[in-house]
């Protein structure tokens, strides 16, 4: 870290601010210029307020060198996480997570998800608790979905993916082998901490109106309770556009690699909010880098109690998984 300091501060002026930055333990030096000074910090600076160092009044400028989530862009970490054997990270093959929104029966849940594995998907993705815009929307069944996506991994033998919404809940997730923390809870700190504590894969959506470093920040708060099972999740981010639930952010992908190991999948049923749109983004950020999809699938979306139309039909999932296997081989990687 940078502090660019006004020239000819006397050392009792400057003084309080050298004593905040002992409290902190830092390294630092002090280099004198011809039209400012600078005061180098270096060090643990995660408990360093910018905030408070700038109200100095002599400090014209806090400059950033190393970004807050250290342990996010610590490139030394593995860039993959194994989950049940199946690993999940850039150079590893492309994971698919498919089955419907919503559980809403025994019955509905087996069928869907003994066709999405059929088809290929290495998940199965599933809400038994849903967070909704409505208050009278479907909120999901809550204690008992849970219940019967337990009995249908077992069946299937197939791990699976699900959304907790709440603390209180948090008992109930002991065999969800991936515990997805949704956009509208991205920023709820204590949920974060608290399922760290788990120790198991947490698949972190980034919010829908949440900067690149503010998903990060979230994320830290994951590793930084002792669990590095992060998988990131770009399901896109609200825009002017009212043709499309969402606009999905391609250039996250790449940028997400550059700035850290985890894993980043995308989530193109929430991205574009129809089912005629979810092949093409697809495969589209397949070829942009991404580790995987998490997507939708509904036998019966007019039926369905939440988010029917951006379901896509496993026929239509079909399909997908077969393009998706050209272009992945296209950019020298493979399928699960």
């Amino acid at each position: 870290m940078l502090i660019i300091i006004k020239k000819e501060i006397n050392e009792n002026e400057l003084q309080p601010l050298l004593n905040e930055v002992k409290t902190h333990d830092l390294k630092y030096a002090y280099l004198n210029g011809e039209e400012y000074d600078i005061l180098r910090l270096e060090g643990n600076l995660t408990k360093v307020d910018e905030k408070k160092i700038s109200a100095f009044d002599f400090v014209l400028q806090v400059i950033k060198i190393s970004p807050s989530y250290q342990k996010v862009s610590n490139k030394d970490e593995q860039s993959f996480i194994n989950v049940n054997g199946i690993k999940i990270g850039r150079n590893e093959s492309i994971v698919v997570m498919a089955g419907p929104c919503s559980i809403e029966n025994y019955d509905q849940l087996k069928r869907i998800g003994t066709q999405v594995k059929h088809f290929g998907a290495a998940f199965l993705r599933a809400g038994a608790y849903k967070p909704r815009t409505s208050p009278y929307s479907f909120q999901g069944l809550k204690s008992e979905g849970i219940s019967i996506l337990k009995r249908v991994k077992e069946e299937l033998k197939m791990p699976v993916v699900s959304e907790i919404t709440s603390i209180l809940a948090i008992d109930e997730f002991k065999d969800v082998d991936i515990i997805q923390i949704g956009a509208r809870n991205m920023q709820n700190y204590k949920l974060l901490k608290a399922v760290a504590k788990l120790n198991k894969p947490i698949l972190l959506k980034r919010g829908f109106a949440s900067t690149v470093e503010e998903w990060l920040m979230s994320a830290e708060y994951i590793i930084k309770e002792g669990n590095n099972q992060v998988i990131l999740c770009e399901r896109g981010v609200r825009s002017f556009e009212p043709l499309t639930r969402f606009s999905l952010d391609f250039s996250v992908i790449p940028l997400i690699k550059k700035l850290s190991n985890l894993p980043i999948i995308v989530d193109p049923s929430h991205a574009s909010g129809h089912f005629e749109l979810v092949e093409s983004l697809s495969l589209a950020v397949i070829a942009a880098g991404a580790d995987g999809l998490i997507i939708e699938v509904h036998d019966k979306p007019f039926e369905a109690l939440s988010d029917g139309i951006q379901s896509i039909k496993p026929d239509r999932f079909a399909s997908l998984m077969e393009k998706a296997k050209k272009v992945a081989h296209a950019i020298g990687r493979d399928m699960f």
